[in-house]
């Protein structure tokens, strides 16, 4: 320091010393403690404990620790950041500070006052703090009033009435393109039957059509497009036409007229017509539950306008008794449904308890099937009984299954629709499964923007007396007070009692509420039993160092008490450092 302002900044001369000095020595001017006593000065990074003898500093058995005010912010900024993250924003270190200087303490026993805030006594309520966060309500959203009801209710009708008049226009038109398209191809029918064979190709070019058997399959597509569009019924059985016929000709050929290539062709070609029956079986039974379903859905919708809550109460009531059903079909399909004990070594159950009447005889007729086939030669499929068999062996014949995916269908179609009615509602997660229920998320509230200031209050000032809460393994004041005296040059029982009567604190982490008694208890712990210990506060701890300073350089003495200039650069920056900072007023 004094390199840079001798040679950078080139001042004529300067004086340095102890802040703490400078306080006790204001401090004894105003009668505040005595020449004789003990300074403890917290500052900013450090603490130092200084004994004074005959008003002089007594450097060499001094105490200093590496903890100050800086320690105490730094420790309630950690607390307050894990504790509020969503707030960390919020906690800047002049905030931090703030709330330090307003609301930290020294607790009298540390253990106690834990021990209080840990029960949750109305003693602990009484010393938390709140600190509410700058924040501004949602905007309330106001009930409609019947009126404005009333409108929407219209307005909503109005628009579903012409979406209802363009669909019915959409529908007559189609209906009249349809009509028109039958028209046309029926004529076109009657022409075709009057022009001579030899110059049907020719007619057929200039139609556009490859054959007869087109016009009439589109005819009839045609017609059945029709019914669908009047909303009449259609017919699942359809004629076979004079093609079908030539597709399938062997089906009803005895088999004694035909050649074993003909009976070949003749399994292919039954096989072939069952296939597409059951295809057109099954498209038609999709259509009659389609609108099946449609009506369903159109019941349910005139009993929830009749009667909301009604509806969703019963609907309620069948989702918890289909989930039931499903959860009771999985266990015993997964557990078995024999209840006679018989497991296998592992403790599970094996496949013969888990199948069903039904899957068992499946079973039995796929062993004969395979044992009968290693006997000779593989005449599976020739008789019409095999294939009854085989309808049998078929798991699509399985009736449990088949019901268990009817409930899972419905058990769906039901949470759908409680999704859209019931905005509190969350399907069950299934067994075995890690999926949790959704947070439900709530508007922000006035305590959410509230950051309480409870075991904080004395846990962070509490690192002044055990450094070792922040990991610092050093002593804290009450202990420095008793290593400085004990590190005295005169080892005097009657000067050791003038030093504990007179104990000053000062600086800028002494102002906490508590300090004094804590430190007087801590002290009368590591002193002799009867010693009388007096601690009083600096009239102003983090001024008065500069007050002290100032007075010491408005003193007659202070120039002879200064390095020069020219000092420095004689004798060099040794000699400053074998000055001892001390002075008299």
């Amino acid at each position: 320091m004094a390199e840079l302002l001798f040679e950078s900044y080139g001042v004529p001369s300067i004086a340095f010393g102890v802040d703490a000095a400078f306080s006790y020595k204001y401090n004894q001017q105003l009668g505040i403690c005595n020449s004789d006593g003990l300074a403890i000065c917290s500052g900013f990074m450090t603490s130092h404990a200084i004994p004074f003898i005959n008003g002089e500093p007594a450097y060499e058995a001094c105490c200093r620790t590496n903890v100050g005010g800086y320690h105490v912010t730094d420790y309630l900024k950690q607390l307050l950041s894990l504790k509020y993250p969503h707030h960390i924003s919020k906690l800047t270190w002049e905030k931090v500070e703030d709330l330090k200087m307003e609301h930290c303490y020294i607790a009298p026993d540390y253990t106690s006052e834990v021990r209080i805030f840990k029960k949750g006594a109305k003693e602990a309520e009484e010393k938390t703090r709140c600190w509410q966060l700058p924040w501004t309500p949602a905007p309330v959203e106001e009930q409609p009033s019947e009126e404005e009801l009333a409108r929407k209710a219209a307005l909503k009708e109005r628009q579903g009435q012409r979406l209802r008049e363009m669909a019915e226009a959409k529908r007559s038109s189609r209906i009249n393109e349809l009509e028109n398209d039958i028209r046309g191809l029926e004529f076109l029918l009657k022409q075709l039957k009057q022009v001579e064979e030899n110059n049907v190709p020719a007619f057929l070019r200039e139609t556009g059509y490859a054959s007869k058997q087109e016009i009439e399959s589109n005819l009839a597509k045609a017609i059945q497009s029709l019914r669908k569009a009047k909303g009449e019924q259609v017919e699942t059985e359809e004629k076979m036409d004079a093609s079908t016929a030539d597709k399938y000709n062997l089906v009803n050929v005895p088999d004694d007229v035909l050649t074993p290539e003909q009976l070949k062709e003749k399994r292919k070609q039954l096989f072939l017509k069952s296939t597409t029956e059951a295809r057109q079986r099954a498209k038609q039974k999709r259509i009659e539950e389609e609108l099946e379903r449609e009506k369903q859905m159109k019941l349910e919708e005139e009993k929830r306008l009749e009667n909301p809550e009604r509806y969703l109460e019963d609907l309620r009531a069948k989702y918890r008794e289909l989930s039931e059903k499903v959860e009771q079909r999985k266990r015993l399909k997964t557990n078995g449904n024999n209840t006679n004990g018989n497991q296998n070594g592992s403790g599970g159950v094996g496949r013969g308890e888990r199948l069903n009447a039904a899957q068992r005889e499946r079973m039995r007729l796929l062993t004969t099937a395979a044992f009968d086939r290693g006997k000779g030669e593989d005449t599976f499929g020739i008789k019409d009984e095999d294939w009854q068999l085989y309808k049998l062996m078929s798991r699509d014949d399985d009736e449990e299954d088949e019901k268990s995916n009817e409930d899972e269908a419905d058990l769906a179609r039901v949470s759908s629709r409680l999704r859209e009615i019931d905005p509190t509602f969350f399907p069950k997660a299934e067994s075995g499964s890690s999926t949790a229920e959704p947070p439900r998320f709530r508007p922000l509230t006035k305590e959410d923007f509230q950051l309480i200031l409870g075991v904080e209050r004395f846990r962070c000032p509490e690192v002044l007396f055990q450094p070792n809460l922040i990991g610092i393994d050093q002593s804290g004041l009450d202990e420095m007070a008793g290593v400085s005296i004990r590190r005295l040059p005169c080892k005097n029982q009657g000067l050791e009692e003038k030093i504990t009567k007179s104990i000053l604190m000062t600086g800028g982490s002494c102002q906490y509420p508590g300090m004094a008694e804590r430190l007087e208890a801590g002290i009368r712990m590591i002193r002799p039993c009867g010693t009388p210990i007096t601690v009083v506060r600096a009239s102003d701890p983090s001024l008065d160092a500069w007050r002290g300073a100032s007075v010491y350089a408005a003193a007659m003495q202070f120039p002879n008490q200064t390095f020069s200039r020219t000092d420095y650069y004689e004798k060099g920056e040794d000699w400053l450092r074998r000055y001892q900072f001390n002075y008299t007023l």
